[in-house]
C-alpha cells in the first residue's frame, strides 16, 4: 500500500469521525448520567413518546412496544462506520473503527418502571452489541461456478451459484455502555423540554 494512500485513509477516518467525536467530547464534559434515570413526572404518555422520539434520532426502528410490561425494544441496527457520520449509534472513534472493519449490530431495550412513592419513573437503557460470526468460513461463492464449462454438456440448473454452507451467527459482545450513556443524556434533555 502506498504512503499517499495510507495518508488518505487516515485523513478520511478523521474527517468521517468529526461529528461523533464532537458528540463524545460534549457528553464527556457533562456529568455522566445515571442508569436508571429518575424522571419526576406523572405523565407516562409524554415520557413514553419522548423515549420513542430519542430512539428514532439514533435511527433505531422499534420492534416491540409493551406498555403493560413497560418495555421498548428496537430492532438490531448494523453499526455505522467512519464513512457514515449521520448515524449516531457507534459512539466514539474505537466503535466507529470496529464497525468499519467488522460486522457489528446493536439493539436497545428501554425499561420504564414507576417509582414506589408515585412521584415519577425510572428509565433504564440497555444496549447490547453483537459481532457477526461466519460459521461456514468464507462464503462459498466463486465466479467460475457461474460460467459455462466447455468440457461438459449444458446443464439447466438455475441454482448453480451457492451461498454460505450455513447461516451466519452472532457472538454477544456484552453491553455498549457508551451508547447507553449517550441515549440517557439525550433522554434527560428530552424530558426537560
Amino acid at each position: 500500500m502506498s504512503r499517499a494512500f495510507r495518508y488518505f485513509l487516515i485523513l478520511l477516518c478523521l474527517i468521517g469521525n468529526l461529528p461523533s467525536g464532537c458528540a463524545t467530547m460534549r457528553s464527556a464534559s457533562a456529568p455522566p448520567a445515571t442508569n436508571p434515570l429518575f424522571v419526576q413526572t406523572n405523565n407516562e404518555e409524554m415520557l413514553w413518546e419522548r423515549t420513542i422520539d430519542v430512539l428514532h434520532t439514533y435511527l433505531f426502528e422499534i420492534e416491540r412496544e409493551d406498555r403493560f410490561g413497560r418495555v421498548i425494544e428496537t430492532q438490531f441496527k448494523v453499526g455505522s462506520g467512519i464513512l457514515e457520520p449521520w448515524h449516531h449509534e457507534s459512539v466514539g472513534l474505537a466503535n466507529r473503527m470496529e464497525s468499519s472493519l467488522q460486522s457489528i449490530r446493536r439493539k436497545v431495550f428501554v425499561y420504564v418502571t414507576p417509582a414506589e412513592n408515585g412521584t415519577g419513573y425510572f428509565v433504564t437503557v440497555e444496549a447490547v452489541k453483537q459481532l457477526e460470526d461466519l460459521k461456514g468460513g468464507l462464503a462459498a461463492n466463486s465466479t467460475g461456478a457461474a460460467t459455462f464449462s466447455e468440457n461438459q454438456p449444458l446443464q439447466r440448473d438455475l441454482n448453480y451459484v451457492v451461498g454460505q454452507t450455513r447461516p451466519s451467527g452472532w457472538i454477544p459482545k456484552g453491553r455498549d455502555l457508551l451508547l447507553e450513556q449517550e441515549i440517557i443524556s439525550e433522554l434527560r434533555a428530552a424530558y426537560r423540554s
